[in-house]
């Protein structure tokens, strides 16, 4: 071998060639190749490969998206109708994009409720769950800036208040409102700017942190259900006798869930596009009318828990505090958590009644924060974010004495709480959900946004009128709207 060339074990001779002057291909074998994974991994191991596939996904049609959207008042709404209606394939390409930001965060809600489960936040991977929170909080951003570029009623008035929060800051606060806006009020530099950090600033930041989150990762290995280091049993040869090479088994592993994944994905694009107001508000079919307030100002779903700790808190500054430290409280959790055992498999029995409930008052401030507020469902987020608050601090305090089982010395392969235990839980974080919910009173009849919606009784035997409407539909409403209404 020529001196200053590495050492490369690849027969193709393409690859061994690039691979001696640049080593990427023994890297990515090393990482993704030999990197030994715990053999006992479950299926929740998976939406880390998931949030990947999504992200690739985002990116994809953003780019697409970006060729046709104009960063203007006046022309934005207009060019999404244009990509809806005139562009090729245009209306799959948003939608694609529009839902996957839901669907993304769903995946990205499941991983971190794995990471809290198994205790993936405990040492030594503090950093990789630091890491991990930092990407949640620039997803959020991330979202919260394309939510505003299709410049529909909700964008529109969703972008005010949300911006609007920073002027509860003391002395600063208005400052910053402006230099977020750009102007004194939200106008086309605003959209500019936000377009810019959308598709350019924010992704470049999100990329290096999951680049920075796999790195930390595969320095101290992965996690597993029994929350064991799999390095200290080792074979002859240095390989974790628990452990298995993450290719083929794992790629296969992988494969899996993503395939059906892209199934479900699939059944929301074409048949529930909008998911009944809560991926796409019918408010923001209308365009963004600063004289015209809708009568319900809420965000996307993924943003509903924290919207609701906001609304539930009287003062404004004091609601921007506790919205701040619901975030930032994630971040210090692998420090509140004294438990000397990781996996929810073996902690208490007040650790796992805790998980459940905090499950459950997640949700019902998610559900919370898309209705509007009454005085019930008020008094409900003040208590279900005292609740939200205390799993932090009570974690501090019962992990440290509670009863724990003992960890085994190897992994284990038991298949985990069994489907049985699994749907036991799924029902009793339903029942705390439907409960409460119920007690607070439903809202009931259509929920058009600001359109009002009036039933409408077709003549059946008018042949040439339905057929008519047909045409009509096809052609000017069925690429943004469902025909349920």
């Amino acid at each position: 071998m020529s001196i200053g060339l590495h050492n490369s074990e690849f027969k193709n001779p393409v690859v061994r060639w690039i691979d001696q002057r640049m080593p990427v291909f023994t890297m990515m074998q090393k990482e993704y190749g030999t990197f030994p994974t715990p053999k006992n991994f479950n299926y929740f191991w998976n939406f880390g490969a998931l949030a990947m596939v999504t992200l690739l996904i985002m990116i994809a049609t953003g780019i697409f998206l970006s060729m046709n959207y104009a960063a203007h008042t006046s022309l934005a709404f207009d060019s999404v109708e244009r990509i809806m209606r005139d562009v090729n394939f245009g209306w799959l390409i948003r939608y694609i994009h529009m839902n996957g930001a839901s669907m993304f965060f769903i995946v990205v809600y499941i991983h971190i409720f794995r990471g809290m489960y198994y205790g993936s936040y405990k040492a030594p991977r503090e950093l990789v769950w630091v890491f991990g929170m930092t990407i949640y909080l620039a997803l959020m951003a991330e979202a919260f800036l394309g939510y505003v570029l299709p410049w529909g009623q909700m964008s529109y008035w969703g972008a005010q208040v949300i911006i609007s929060l920073f002027g509860a800051i003391p002395v600063v606060g208005e400052d910053i409102v402006q230099w977020i806006r750009g102007d004194y009020l939200i106008s086309g530099i605003t959209l500019n700017r936000f377009m810019s950090l959308h598709v350019v600033a924010l992704p470049i930041i999100l990329i290096a942190l999951i680049v920075m989150h796999i790195i930390a990762l595969h320095d101290v290995g992965s996690n597993n259900p029994d929350g064991v280091s799999i390095k200290e049993h080792k074979d002859k040869d240095g390989n974790p006798i628990d452990g298995l090479p993450f290719y083929p088994y794992f790629v296969i592993h992988d494969l899996v869930p993503i395939v059906v994944f892209l199934f479900a994905f699939c059944a929301v694009l074409f048949f529930m596009p909008e998911m009944g107001g809560f991926f796409l508000e019918y408010a923001n079919f209308e365009i963004a009318n600063s004289l015209k307030t809708p009568e319900h100002i809420a965000p996307v779903w993924y943003f509903t828990p924290y919207y609701s700790m906001l609304r539930a808190v009287p003062d404004k500054l004091g609601g921007f505090i506790t919205m701040g430290a619901a975030i930032a409280i994630l971040f210090v959790l692998p420090w509140l958590d004294r438990s000397p055992v990781r996996s929810m498999r073996y902690k208490g029995n007040i650790s796992r009644a805790a998980l459940l409930m905090f499950a459950a008052v997640f949700i019902i401030l998610g559900y919370l924060g898309v209705k509007a507020p009454t005085e019930g469902r008020t008094i409900l987020a003040q208590i279900c974010t005292l609740l939200y608050f205390s799993y932090f601090i009570g974690i501090y305090f019962w992990t440290k004495y509670e009863t724990t089982r003992p960890e085994p010395a190897r992994i284990t392969m038991d298949g985990g709480i069994g489907p049985l235990r699994t749907l036991g839980a799924i029902g009793i974080v339903a029942l705390l959900v439907i409960i409460p919910i119920k007690a607070v009173g439903a809202e009931s009849g259509h929920n058009c946004g600001t359109i009002d919606c009036e039933p409408f009784e077709a003549q059946l035997t008018n042949d040439a009128s339905l057929q008519n409407g047909a045409k009509l539909a096809v052609n000017f409403c069925m690429g943004c709207h469902s025909f349920k209404y």
